[in-house]
């Protein structure tokens, strides 16, 4: 079966690779490419056909290597492998490439329910500082002061905008959006269909009948039309009989004729399949389950939080040296904050002072979003935060009660409120606002 490679694909991965090879006086390469795009387009697949037209060892990971019970795991494999990699270099004298795929579900940070660990970050220093000192990769506990190789990375993700900002900045990693037009996706889909008689017109046909499908659907195409025969097998040495006959059987493998492959009938299975992609998204049983899972923690709340009080409770002291504002402090000292407003009225029924309510009310009207994350007194101390509820709305007295309910939720634990910028992705303020007794 012969597979077709996208001109643009080779190009940009044979360029990287081969440039990170070549000493280029006063040229700094970025040693890291990053491949993104939407998910079964085929980037890693794309990736194993180059390495193996251009002869190159490919040394694998993937995003379920990068978190592991204990601290410090994944970043030592990743200096590890990146190891291995320079040794095939010095001894088989060829081409080789670090690959990580899916970096971003295994680095990246999605929403409020994506746990930072340690690991987390230690992976992201960890490629940063191979990054910058590629030939000076050690082990953790030891050192070599002989230099290694230069390994290029490839990593590959759906959305590289979670990943931490300077791992991605362009001195370290260079950007690949892979998006197949419809020419690249004729060629990947006749690639998948070499062996199987169809020609370049009913090619076109199939791809442009499943518009804005990924490339995996039509792969997952060809193997859905031989389930039938697959079925009509099963009934006829009957169901009991299956795993004897396939796993431990002295019998010749089950052999299958060539199924039908007319244009018709895989429009036929491809409608079928995308039936099922619907049913999927029309479900949305998630949201109901989580729907259900709020309502029930919010009616377990104590029903007199919002109890007038004349002092605050111990468990709520601030801590106001973790504020990052990134604005300048004017001369009011209101921390970049527009105090020259009119402000709203606070609400004092709370466990805030009014300092976080005016920072609130101020965070919100210049479009900031809100959060909160919890930890224990470990947690803390390794700086290793689980990220707890989004505010959604703009409502500063709706949030300040809400954020009154978490407080009183988490009351054993240390929590703080994040301010964070939707647009550039960056935190606006960190700011603990609650202690443990």
């Amino acid at each position: 079966m012969s597979y077709y490679i996208s001109p643009r694909f080779l190009n940009k991965l044979a360029v990287h690779i081969t440039k990170n090879y070549l000493d280029l006086p006063g040229v700094r390469v970025p040693l890291i490419l990053g491949i993104h795009g939407r998910k079964g387009e085929g980037k890693s697949f794309q990736c194993e056909l180059v390495f193996e037209r251009m002869g190159v060892e490919a040394i694998h990971m993937s995003a379920g290597e990068l978190e592991s019970p204990d601290a410090g795991d994944p970043a030592r494999l990743i200096r590890l492998r990146y190891r291995e990699a320079a040794e095939l270099i010095r001894v088989r004298g060829k081409m080789a490439v670090l690959m990580i795929n899916d970096l971003d579900a295994g680095a990246g940070r999605f929403d409020q329910g994506t746990q930072y660990t340690v690991n987390t970050q230690l992976v992201n220093g960890t490629l940063m500082n191979i990054a910058d000192n590629p030939t000076d990769v050690q082990l953790p506990g030891s050192y070599d002061s002989t230099p290694l190789h230069r390994v290029p990375i490839l990593v590959t993700g759906n959305d590289f905008s979670t990943l931490y900002a300077p791992l991605i900045r362009d001195g370290r990693m260079e950007k690949f959006y892979w998006e197949p037009d419809r020419e690249d996706r004729i060629g990947i889909v006749s690639g998948i269909f070499s062996e199987d008689g169809l020609p370049r017109q009913q090619i076109e046909q199939l791809v442009d009948a499943f518009p804005g499908q990924p490339i995996d659907f039509f792969s997952a195409l060809r193997s859905r039309i031989y389930d039938e025969q697959i079925l009509q097998f099963i009934q006829k040495i009957g169901f009991e009989r299956v795993s004897s006959r396939i796993v431990n059987s002295a019998e010749e493998p089950p052999t299958f004729p060539k199924p039908n492959f007319s244009l018709s009938r895989l429009i036929e299975f491809g409608n079928l399949l995308r039936g099922e992609q619907k049913q999927v998204e029309n479900m949305g049983l998630v949201r109901e389950y989580n729907q259900a899972l709020s309502s029930q923690q919010k009616n377990q709340q104590p029903q007199d939080i919002s109890r007038p009080t004349n002092r605050q409770p111990e468990n709520s002291h601030t801590d106001t040296h973790n504020e990052l504002v990134n604005q300048p402090i004017s001369a009011n000292g209101s921390n970049g904050f527009n105090s020259s407003r009119t402000p709203s009225k606070p609400v004092p029924d709370g466990p805030l002072d009014l300092e976080t309510q005016e920072q609130i009310r101020e965070l919100l009207a210049q479009g900031y979003r809100l959060s909160i994350e919890h930890a224990n007194d470990r947690r803390v101390r390794n700086n290793a935060w689980q990220s707890g509820t989004s505010f959604q709305g703009d409502e500063a007295s709706q949030i300040i009660i809400d954020l009154a309910e978490l407080l009183a939720e988490h009351s054993g634990e240390y929590v703080r409120l994040i301010g964070f910028d939707p647009k550039g992705k960056r935190r606006v303020l960190e700011k603990i606002v609650q202690r443990p007794n």
